[in-house]
């Protein structure tokens, strides 16, 4: 029977028969079954997290080699490259392995859940086990009552219990059961009583009209709030109602596990009690039978008794207590959602309580740990982030929500069954309230009250869907969103800000991953993010692979944000200094640059560079007591060079700065050349802020250094330190000097451009006149006017070198075999000269010492220049056509001073105190170039050689007349040591004859040495074309009066190749026996034989003077003469 207009609905009588239904088990799904299996996670690890590191791993290390293979070898490159390959290969090989082998890990991991599942029922048997033990164990040593012997003795005499109590067989034997006829009609009867009390007596909460009426019993039911089914005790009016079954109409959402914790039908003892409460609502009023049983002196209390004008209400007692039954249901099982988030990872973050009387749930989130005494606490932090609260409170009847009919029927049945009459009882109305309390000045941050705005249902307590953790991630969400916006408000709006730029600050949303994306320099981005479960903050770099120590001080810094929320602001602008340091760092390691974070400067001194924010050193290899200074400000990179010094007497070795020179890289690279020291730096930023009115802000490109860009800044430093140092050699010499660019007006080629750096022209050079740099040097007047010193290697890795370039007055062609064919002669590894220009280049490698090193290079240079080419002109000049030039390379020369007697020279030392020594070595070439005939190479002068340089040293007077003085004198004595050489030679090759020595006593002074060693012949060269021969036993400079002396003339004691050391000991000689004699026999055979003319030849006291023509066969004559007379004593 189905009636639409009483709501009743009768079910089939047939769906249950004695208690019993007639569909069978169903059995579950394997869906299910496999639901039941605990997820066990031990030892495993994701696959996207294994992949994601192997591929980083192999993006960095391809990086990294792209930077550093160009600087390697051709062998190492493909070493490197092929052992990178096979590790790569044996990691990508083992990758492709687990992803095979991840394609069955749904199955490994079912398998590991039956096998927790097995493990878990093994315990459970050996607990059942263990407990049937203990039973047995205990239960041997209980005693049995006596037996019953009279009752034993009725069993076996009739068969049957004689004494057995009525009640006891009422309830051991069953009663007759009722046919399923008797079963239908009794349940018809009890729907007709239930229906009838339903229509005209009992008043029925407005809340509950929804109810049908089945298989003997009523239904009624509550949206969101409950089902439950009542039926009658009995067919009277004054029977009760009994209680059957109550389900809550609730759906727990998130982890399914809380289901099992809160069925939706009770059971058990929850059921039990509830059973109980309900049937003692609904009999509160119901007379009840006197007590049996009560102790003497004791009287049963009244039973409650209602006026007469009220009329018992019991179903409105039902539905107030099923309410309150199902809202309490509610807020247990969002109170058991809490505390399991606790478990879960929240408990240290999420503080959870419910008053005594279960009706307010209280949450407080991101709970901090309060400070200790020893920490000083400069912000007063709230320790929570905010409160969430979760009250049941009393409110109005929702009447207003019903419908117009409904209404009315509520009206019409109060008015049909009570009359003038009322209700024992009133319908209360029960309401969750649910309040977001955000703590101020939570996080450190400040955010005005109307700021906090929930979007509607997110406060709201849905029976349908029962999940705390669900509310309290939106209302978090929320939260963390309007945090991140203030940050980036106020980050934005800061003044001087280094993050105002638009496209800077971003804010990113990813499902619940919020995210404030900062944009530190070039393409470095890190994400600043809120924990929803801790509230702490996150920092994790993006876009370019990040190495790991980055990432580590990265959560340092996310420490020190969360000890001090408030220092986020100064500790973004820290991690964005310090990203930018890394970024200067990595390219000066990929240049292999020595640099310095800090060096030991005092405040003062820093202040020197202006405002600043960071600070890199790179200190130059060659000169290491300067370094190139990277200035990192709020907009952009400033460079400068500065030269250092160390305080002498401190501990810490402190440093002051000397020159500071700025350097604008942009107009360097535009070939105009700005370097200013000491310059003001306001000026300069004023300067360069001009030059960005006209250009867009583009924030990716505020802070991005290219390896190129600082490899040429440390060339260009290199090469201006370089000739600092030269211009210091100026300015301490008094040197005045130029800058020139060498380049300006020379169109480089591709060539050149490849082996030289694209900041050659903007390296200026030096320019300075020969008359300032040469004053007081030899041969000054060779050079042209202006020298220029050009820079060298200063953009390779080689040692910086200077190349000095001079410009000869005429040109002297390089001769002998070192000058070559070529154009362009290198005769020593510091000079190059170029023959057709007649410029002569001169480089040193020590910048420091280049322009010492050029004077001295200069000073040799130009004295050979010098003798070159008054050696050339002698045969002219001098009329001696026998002296010829034999060879000429700036270093050497070489010329033949008379027939094949050649002399080589050479000089070392010319900026040494004394000026700088010569070196003579004699020889003789052949007659004609491929003779056969026998060749002497011996050249006699080569005995001479210690007095004969002293001819060319600067206290002789110039260089010119004294070379001329050196080649007269080599003609002049050449008669003489080529005769003294002769008669040595013959007596060494005549047995008969006794050996002499002959050897050199100066320039003009040789003297033969007889065999006895008491004997000797002086023979001197004196001035006006004469040879003197003497007996050296006597002296001319002895100062006893009576020694005898020779009368020379005036100029004589003036002429250094007469002069005799002071203090000469002749005590070994002895005066030749009738030297005398002899002298005057050898004068008459000269000028018997016609060799010397009259007048030419003149005997003296001790020997004999004549002219140079004559000199050789006098020499001959006395020396026979004299070693006869010896020979005979």
């Amino acid at each position: 029977m189905n009636s639409e207009n009483n709501d009743i609905l009768v079910d089939n009588p047939t769906a249950i028969v004695n208690g019993t239904y007639q569909n069978g088990d169903v059995k579950p799904s394997v869906e299910q079954l496999e639901a039941e299996l605990p997820m066990v996670f031990d030892g495993q690890v994701n696959l996207g997290d294994l992949l994601s590191r192997v591929m980083q791993a192999i993006y960095t290390e391809l990086t990294e080699m792209s930077e550093t293979l160009p600087n390697m070898s051709d062998t190492a490159r493909k070493r490197t490259l092929a052992d990178w390959v096979v590790k790569t290969k044996k990691q990508v090989v083992k990758l492709y392995a687990i992803v095979k082998w991840s394609r069955d890990a749904d199955t490994v991991q079912k398998c590991m859940n039956i096998t927790a599942f097995l493990m878990d029922q093994n315990r459970q048997f050996e607990d059942a086990l263990h407990g049937l033990n203990y039973a047995r164990e205990s239960l041997d040593a209980a005693r049995l009552r006596n037996h019953d012997l009279l009752t034993s003795l009725d069993v076996l005499t009739s068969g049957t219990y004689q004494r057995l109590p009525t009640r006891i067989k009422k309830s051991i034997i069953p009663p007759t059961p009722l046919t399923d006829t008797e079963v239908i009609k009794t349940l018809m009867g009890i729907q007709d009583e239930i229906q009838f009390r339903l229509r005209l007596n009992e008043v029925i909460p407005v809340e509950m009209a929804r109810h049908r009426i089945a298989n003997g019993r009523v239904y009624f039911t509550v949206p969101k709030l409950f089902e439950c089914s009542l039926t009658l005790k009995g067919a009277q009016s004054k029977d009760p109602w009994s209680f059957l079954h109550v389900e809550f109409l609730l759906n727990i959402g998130g982890d399914m596990n809380i289901t099992q914790e809160f069925p939706r039908r009770p059971t058990g003892m929850m059921h039990g009690f509830i059973k109980e409460e309900t049937d003692r609502q609904l009999e509160m009023y119901t007379p009840k039978p006197p007590l049996e049983f009560l102790p003497p002196g004791v009287e049963p209390p009244p039973p409650p008794k209602l006026p007469e004008d009220v009329v018992d209400a019991p179903l409105i007692r039902l539905y107030n207590f099923l309410q309150m039954m199902s809202m309490s249901y509610q807020l247990e099982a969002l109170w058991f959602q809490a505390s399991r988030m606790r478990s879960l990872g929240w408990a240290e973050f999420l503080n959870v309580s419910i008053t005594p009387n279960r009706k307010i749930l209280t949450v407080s989130y991101w709970i901090r740990k309060p400070p200790t005494n020893r920490q000083l606490q400069k912000f007063n932090i709230p320790l929570s982030g905010g409160t969430v609260t979760i009250s049941m409170s009393e409110g109005s009847p929702m009447i207003g929500t019903r419908s117009s009919r409904t209404k009315a029927l509520a009206e019409l049945q109060y008015a049909s069954k009570l009359g003038h009459r009322r209700a024992s009882d009133v319908v209360e109305s029960l309401k969750f309230e649910v309040r977001w309390e955000p703590t101020p000045n939570a996080i450190g941050l400040s955010i005005p009250a109307e700021e906090y705005v929930l979007p509607s249902g997110v406060l709201l307590v849905d029976a349908d869907e029962l999940d705390f953790e669900s509310m309290l991630r939106k209302i978090i969400h929320n939260h963390v969103k309007l945090i991140l916006s203030q940050i980036k408000d106020q980050l934005q709006h800061t003044a001087r800000s280094v993050f105002a730029e638009p496209g800077v600050l971003t804010l990113t949303e990813d499902g619940e991953f919020q995210a404030l994306k900062v944009l530190l320099c070039a393409d470095k981005y890190i994400l600043v993010s809120l924990d929803p479960r801790t509230g702490r903050f996150t920092l994790r770099d993006v876009g370019d692979l990040a190495a790991s120590t980055h990432g580590i001080r990265l959560l340092r810094f996310a420490d020190r944000i969360n000890d001090h929320p408030p220092y986020i602001f100064s500790t973004l602008t820290s991690i964005r200094l310090q990203t930018i340091i890394d970024l200067i760092e990595q390219k000066a390691q990929y240049l292999g640059l020595q640099y310095f974070r800090s060096r030991n400067f005092t405040q003062a001194e820093l202040q020197k560079l202006g405002k600043y924010r960071g600070l890199f050193y790179v200190q130059l290899e060659s000169h290491p007591t300067h370094y190139l200074v990277i200035i990192i400000t709020d907009e952009e990179f400033s460079y400068a060079l500065i030269n250092t010094q160390i305080i002498p007497g401190t501990l810490t070795n402190s440093m002051v700065m000397g020159d500071i020179a700025w350097l604008d890289f942009s107009r360097i690279k535009t070939d105009d050349i700005s370097i200013n020291v000491h310059m003001d730096r306001t000026d300069a930023i004023k300067r360069r802020s001009d030059e960005k009115l006209s250009t867009v802000s583009q924030p990716s490109t505020g802070f991005h250094l290219e390896t190129q860009v600082l490899r040429e800044l440390y060339s260009y430093c290199c090469a201006r330190v370089a000739y600092m140092n030269v211009e210091s050699q100026f300015k301490l010499r008094g040197i005045p000097f130029s800058h020139v660019n060498p380049t300006s007006s020379t169109a480089i080629s591709p060539e050149l451009a490849y082996i030289q750096s694209s900041l050659a022209r903007s390296v200026p050079g030096l320019c300075v006149q020969s008359s300032d740099i040469l004053s007081g040097a030899p041969a000054a007047e060779a050079a042209m006017p202006n020298i220029r010193v050009i820079p060298l290697n200063w953009w390779s890795e080689k040692k910086a070198q200077v190349v000095t370039c001079v410009k000869l007055k005429y040109v002297q062609q390089p001769m002998g075999k070192s000058a070559g064919t070529s154009t362009v002669i290198r005769p020593s590894k510091r000079i190059i000269y170029d023959t057709t220009e007649a410029v002569v280049s001169f480089l040193s490698e020590n910048v420091n010492t280049c322009v010492d090193e050029f004077l001295e290079e200069w000073a040799r240079v130009s004295k050979m220049v010098v003798i070159a080419r008054q050696v050339a002109q002698m045969s002219k000049e001098k009329i001696w056509p026998d002296i010829r030039l034999l060879s000429f390379d700036l270093q050497t020369v070489e010329f033949a001073y008379a027939e094949d007697y050649t002399v080589f020279i050479s000089c070392e030392d010319q900026l040494s105190l004394n000026g700088g020594n010569f070196y003579l070595r004699f020889s003789r070439t052949r007659s004609s170039i491929g003779s056969m005939d026998a060749h002497d190479p011996f050249n006699p002068h080569e005995d001479a050689e210690q007095y004969l340089r002293n001819i060319l040293t600067p206290g002789h007077g110039r260089l010119a007349p004294s070379l001329h003085r050196l080649v007269r004198l080599l003609r002049d004595t050449l008669p003489i040591a080529t005769e003294l050489e002769a008669i040595r030679r013959e007596t060494e090759r005549e047995q008969s004859q006794s050996p002499i020595d002959t050897f050199a006593k100066a320039a003009g002074w040789y003297r033969l040495l007889f065999g006895d060693l008491k004997h000797a012949l002086d023979i001197r060269l004196m001035t006006d074309d004469r040879v003197g021969i003497f007996d050296a036993s006597h002296s001319f400079h002895l100062p006893s009066s009576s020694a005898p002396r020779i009368k020379q003339e005036k100029d004589v004691s003036r002429d250094v190749l007469m002069s005799e050391p002071a203090g000469l000991d002749l005590s070994t000689l002895s005066p030749i026996p009738d030297f005398s004699a002899v002298v005057l026999d050898c004068v008459r055979q000269a000028l018997a034989s016609g060799y010397a003319a009259p007048g030419s030849i003149a005997p003296v006291d001790v020997g004999v003077i004549c002219d140079k023509r004559s000199i050789k066969p006098l020499i001959r004559a006395v020396y026979t003469q004299v070693a006869a007379k010896l020979r005979g004593l």
